[in-house]
């Protein structure tokens, strides 16, 4: 089962049984489901393996006909036997970064966060959620080490993993972790020891729906750090455009200002490092994007800056445009950025995604046809530990990008539209790739994705402007299962 923050919206936990004790804890279960509980872990020190294991395929069946996921407290070999759909770990149980390496992308972890730093290195791991707390005195965990308000709301605002708060929450307190920033919360005693378990989940439900403001429309967001256009052809202002023709919200971070129409650019003034970072800072502390988009960076220590926040912030799905040179051949980064972008920013990518110019200038390969793609794609995606597509817009034949992930490889093939008006082109499908990360595809999907309403955007003629024009970013709508143009546009 795919994991969706809004599982955690109102997470129960059951209390441990002895021994004979399994089916009333399976009506409880069920009660629970029925007030509308959004995921069900279960949490058993006292039984034995093969009891664990009998009583959680039983609570499986129940949990899979209420289509809520499964998760197993502790035990990877309990909820592998029993075909749960997760495991939710301590800071003393097996390292998340193993488990996700032994059962790969769908199968759902949790970990146990008390600190930030905890926090971080769960995310970094592959964690898909953390757990914090106790937030309260716990009936079931006496001696659990307390986490304040201010110290959830902290860990919640420095992760892009979703947060559910934990440790003796009930329909009195549950409201102090309003504002915290948490998914949701999870709930054992209060539910069920309740004597009507279905109502406690319905009036624990709503009151967590009310403060973590589950009310309001859900939307995955991208953050793109790039620099303006102000003929809003390219850069932030194109990024923007496509992002929310793509569904999803858009943030910013503008690390240039140029002066720049259709005939070219007339003029570029940096933002100062610093406060490129305080924009970073600002995003991610309120709005954290689930994925990011870096286009153009006109200097090293912009590129320093965007690495290092991004880093600290353990930013995922993170696409890099290397933007080297704009289409009328301006030069918009130093030539010592290259050695930098490779050390320090690619590394954190999810994938980059160079023209041809400038995936010579990366590999050091003069590319003359489709095999020079190839070879100059597998040694920078050997140099930099990260994806790359090379964008083949810029050859003689076809619009065909090449995409290669260390391991996986495929051909994008598109015909080249006769359409003078291509500038921002890079940038779009960048942002339209980051787009359907946010939403969940994985790097292929979205890239194929990205690349179908880059050929629709083009195909639009749009003509604006007396020099190389932009496209037409905003002919269509697009949801999170496929792609098509707007109906009530005519195409």
């Amino acid at each position: 089962m795919k994991f969706q923050s809004d599982m955690l919206l109102l997470y129960a936990v059951t209390e441990d049984i002895r021994e004979g004790e399994e089916e009333g804890l399976c009506r409880k279960v069920e009660s629970a489901l029925q007030g509308g509980v959004t995921m069900l872990q279960l949490r058993e020190k006292g039984l034995n393996k093969e009891a664990f294991v009998s009583l959680a395929k039983r609570v499986k069946s129940i949990c899979q006909a209420f289509d809520v996921p499964l998760i197993i407290n502790d035990s990877l070999e309990v909820a592998l036997e029993s075909r749960a759909d997760g495991v939710h770990v301590g800071a003393d149980d097996l390292p998340v970064s193993f488990i996700r390496q032994k059962v790969g992308k769908n199968f759902i972890i949790g970990a146990t966060a008390k600190t930030v730093e905890r926090a971080k290195a769960a995310q970094n791991e592959g964690a898909d959620y953390l757990g914090v707390g106790a937030i309260f005195p716990s009936p079931t965990k006496k001696g659990a080490i307390r986490i304040s308000a201010k110290e959830l709301k902290e860990i919640c605002s420095l992760v892009t993993i979703p947060v559910v708060a934990i440790g003796g929450i009930d329909k009195d307190n549950i409201c102090k972790i309003e504002g915290s920033g948490a998914a949701g919360v999870a709930i054992v005693s209060s539910l069920f020891a309740a004597p009507d378990i279905k109502k406690a989940a319905e009036e624990l439900k709503a009151e967590s729906i009310r403060i973590s403001k589950k009310g309001a429309k859900p939307m995955k967001s991208v953050l793109t750090i790039a620099g303006s256009d102000s003929s809003s052809g390219a850069g932030i202002q194109a990024d923007i455009k496509t992002i929310t023709a793509n569904g999803v919200y858009a943030t910013s971070a503008i690390s240039a200002l140029t002066a720049q129409n259709t005939l070219g650019i007339s003029g570029i003034l940096d933002v100062p490092p610093d406060f490129l970072a305080k924009q970073i800072d600002a995003v991610f502390s309120d709005i954290p994007p689930d994925a990011v988009k870096v286009g153009m960076l006109p200097k090293t220590l912009h590129i320093l800056v965007s690495a290092k926040k991004l880093g600290f912030y353990g930013a995922k799905n993170i696409v890099v445009d290397p933007v080297l040179s704009s289409t009328s051949g301006t030069s918009l980064s130093e030539n010592d950025a290259i050695g930098v972008y490779k050390s320090e920013l690619f590394p954190l990518a999810a994938l980059i995604t160079p023209n041809i110019p400038e995936a010579e200038r990366l590999s050091g390969i003069i590319i003359k046809d489709e095999e020079d793609m190839m070879r100059s794609a597998k040694k920078i995606c050997s140099e930099c530990s990260c994806a790359v597509l090379i964008k083949g817009g810029h050859g003689a034949k076809g619009a065909n990008d090449y995409l290669y992930d260390g391991k996986n490889e495929r051909w994008f093939y598109a015909e080249k539209i006769d359409n003078k008006n291509t500038h921002g082109t890079g940038c779009t499908l960048s942002s339209a790739i980051a787009a359907n990360l946010a939403k969940g595809y994985d790097l292929f999907e979205a890239t194929e994705l990205a690349k179908k309403y880059l050929t629709f955007a083009i195909s639009q003629m749009l003509d604006i402007g007396h020099g190389r024009g932009p496209i037409d970013h905003a002919f269509a709508s697009w949801n999170n299962e496929e792609s098509k143009p707007r109906k009530d546009i005519k195409q």
